[in-house]
């Protein structure tokens, strides 16, 4: 019997898909099970290892689940959130959703699948990124209370394609942040005279430029001084390697919630 684990993923020719083909083909540990794609995708049939421009692996592209694997891991759009899910429940079949942009409608379906199989859903899947999340939340907890006040901005960059603004990492970092320090207003951008910031706001700042792959820096202003906490990807093999990381953490595990944070403090 084989002890390698094998992996499905749903969105397998976007451009995180193809980085997971890559790295579960090189890694001894995994082997591709399914490779996934909506429906009218021009290359169902077409063999995911050419896809993806490394050798065959004679694993095809096709539209559904059609026999269990270990663990799915889901990098598409939200859209396909809820019909992943589905089939993950209906295969029992732990589900990494990396998927972001999720309506609380969508995410509520996805996180009602946890009742019968593992779901680990996370806005970002880079290691550092849930570090500083933890990092983050630290410094907030500490600055609570802080007489002179302080003030929160949150800044992300990404690349020209990316849909959704601001970021879901930059609103889980504002999340929370306000979990620790109350904040209850949350503006998007300025224009005009907006006039003077009001203290419990949040502000959020979203840039869309080039290939950027991420940047998401949390900005705490005091008084006379700043805190700047940042994280900035080079390329996608940080989002790609975590989530490969978390298949192979969840595969195994009982029906539940997960997040990164089970994975780097176990």
């Amino acid at each position: 019997m084989s002890n390698t684990i094998s992996v499905g993923i749903n969105g397998s020719c976007g451009r995180m898909g193809q980085r997971i083909v890559h790295l579960c083909a090189c890694d001894p540990e995994l082997t591709i099970g399914l490779a996934l794609e909506r429906p009218e995708h021009p290359k169902i049939g077409h063999d995911i290892g050419i896809l993806s421009g490394i050798e065959k692996q004679d694993i095809s592209l096709t539209t559904e689940i059609s026999h269990s694997v270990d663990c799915i891991i889901d990098f598409s759009l939200p859209e396909a959130a809820i019909g992943v899910a589905e089939s993950c429940e209906k295969w029992s079949i732990p589900l990494v959703m990396a998927t972001t942009g999720l309506s609380s409608e969508q995410r509520a379906r996805v996180e009602s699948a946890s009742q019968s199989i593992p779901v680990l859903l996370a806005p970002n899947m880079s290691l550092a990124v849930n570090l500083l999340m933890k990092l983050v939340r630290d410094a907030a907890l500490a600055l609570n209370g802080n007489s002179d006040g302080v003030d929160v901005e949150i800044l992300e960059r990404h690349h020209r394609f990316k849909e959704d603004a601001p970021s879901g990492t930059a609103l889980e970092f504002g999340n929370i942040i306000s979990q620790e320090m109350g904040q209850t207003t949350h503006a998007h951008g300025r224009e005009g005279r907006p006039g003077a910031r009001p203290a419990n706001e949040i502000g959020y700042h979203a840039i869309r430029t080039g290939d950027n792959v991420g940047q998401h820096t949390i900005v705490f202003g005091l008084m006379g001084e700043t805190l700047e906490l940042a994280h900035r990807a080079q390329t996608r093999d940080c989002y790609a390697r975590g989530a490969v990381m978390a298949a192979k953490f969840l595969a195994g595990q009982p029906a539940g919630m997960y997040s990164m944070e089970n994975l780097l403090f176990p």
